[in-house]
């Protein structure tokens, strides 16, 4: 067996075959992310508010059981039934390098990464590598790791150095092995300048083909995904990668058919954001692959039904454009994924999940509307005093809700959520991680049967 490549628009085998990829994103797994697994901020600074509770030893124990426990071979097992023949992994740098000492590559941290990809490879299934979280934060959101809304990343060419030797080691590893789709080097870059992740991709991509020179590269474009005129060439043997979340799919999303936030929402207008998303790979001739898309789902039926229904049209709208697709997320604790922990761990920190839900304090589960009268003075007085102020990326609402609750509230919640771990014993510890085992997880069926139909009929 060889290695996928790219043929014009295609990604093809080695028999010249078109494999189209279809399948799920891994979240919340060697990139743990707070809407995910229930915690707060983001992820460094909750394992070290749990550290210092079950200190250095049982706190290594408990999180290398959450990753034994959170993907084996049931999961895989399902992924494969459902007709699934791609998983992208996103991962955090932190498993493979450490900010104390950088540059030195921490071999053990492959372990969990090859025991999936094997896993996965034993049944057909292919897996797309995505560095999730890159030294210094190439985005402003928690899901690079980032405790701040400044992406670092792009102001210091120490951090730029770090990812491409990351990188580099990363190549070398599996450079051979065949089950590696590709890589998927950074996710959702955010450079606000627009002037430096052009140059960093032109870098990167001559040092991973220094050392792999076969495996695909699959590329967000700037903006998270959105805004590809940042690319200065169309490199070989590349896939460009939008994302493409359907704003009516929001937690804050409104009706299906319908208004969100005042802009007009359904399948004519999902369909003209598929194609300026990817205007740059129509006109490049070069594959269409949605690396992260998928409704979040409320627990109302009426509403998730018009979730699914918003996941069927772009299902389709994908089918006839012959895109690839990876959906956000496979597993969580209820918010988006096929399948939700349950257990002791939803039992102990359901109430703190609870209260993290009615302050809004993750920035994927919120409505915008939590604690609504405390923050309302805020946001009329940036409107009045700063009319004109539109912070990237997303302009002034979304930057004050980001400030005030997706971190400062955000943050004052990581020591009540590490208290949760004081007083268990070893055994409590494993039962929790246990808890994201797929024998103690409800499984999101409507979403799940969607899914598995369309996988089946193409």
């Amino acid at each position: 067996m060889t290695l996928l490549r790219v043929s014009g628009s295609r990604l093809v085998d080695e028999m010249g075959e078109t494999v189209r990829l279809r399948g799920v994103g891994l979240g919340g797994w060697l990139n743990m992310e707070n809407f995910i697994t229930g915690y707060s901020a983001n992820e460094a600074s909750m394992r070290a508010a749990v550290r210092g509770v079950l200190g250095e030893e049982r706190c290594e124990m408990f999180f290398d059981r959450f990753l034994t426990s959170f993907f084996t071979e049931a999961d895989a097992d399902l992924l494969r039934d459902m007709g699934v023949n791609c998983v992208r992994i996103p991962v955090n740098y932190r498993h493979f390098e450490s900010d104390d000492r950088p540059f030195e590559i921490v071999e053990r941290g492959f372990r969990h990464l090859d025991r999936v990809v094997t896993m996965l490879g034993k049944r057909g299934v292919y897996s797309v590598i995505d560095l999730h979280a890159l030294p210094g934060a190439q985005n402003q959101h928690w899901h690079s790791d980032n405790p701040t809304h400044v992406a670092s990343f792009w102001q210091h060419r120490h951090f730029q150095d770090r990812a491409v030797h990351l990188w580099e080691a990363v190549a070398d590893h599996y450079k051979d092995n065949p089950w590696v789709a590709g890589y998927n080097p950074v996710n959702e870059p955010g450079d606000p300048s627009g002037q430096v992740v052009g140059p960093f991709y032109d870098r990167l991509v001559k040092a991973l083909r220094a050392v792999d020179p076969a495996h695909v590269l699959f590329l967000d474009g700037n903006t998270y995904s959105t805004d590809f005129s940042v690319f200065r060439e169309v490199y070989e043997n590349t896939v460009f990668v939008c994302h493409d979340y359907a704003l009516a799919g929001f937690a804050h999303g409104g009706p299906y058919p319908g208004y969100t936030r005042g802009e007009w929402c359904d399948r004519e207008e999902l369909e003209r954001t598929f194609a300026r998303r990817t205007a740059f790979q129509r006109e490049t001739g070069t594959p269409i692959w949605v690396g992260e898309f998928g409704p979040v789902y409320t627990g109302d039926p009426s509403v998730d039904e018009q979730r699914y229904r918003i996941l069927s049209d772009q299902l389709e709208i994908f089918d006839a454009n012959e895109a690839g697709w990876s959906i956000w997320t496979y597993k969580d604790v209820g918010l988006q994924g096929l399948v939700s922990a349950g257990g002791t761990y939803m039992e102990r920190f359901g109430p703190f999940i609870s209260k993290k839900k009615r302050l809004g304090a993750d920035r994927w589960g919120s409505t915008m509307e939590e604690t609504a009268n405390e923050l309302a003075p805020l946001h009329r007085l940036i409107d009045t005093e700063f009319p004109s102020w539109n912070p990237y990326p997303w302009g002034a609402r979304y930057q004050t809700d980001d400030l005030i609750r997706h971190i400062l509230i955000a943050q004052a919640l990581v020591p009540e959520y590490a208290e949760l771990f004081r007083g268990l014993d070893d055994g409590e510890l494993v039962a929790l991680a246990d808890s994201f085992a797929l024998s103690n997880c409800t499984r999101r069926d409507p979403l799940i049967r969607l899914l598995t139909a369309n996988l089946s009929a193409r």
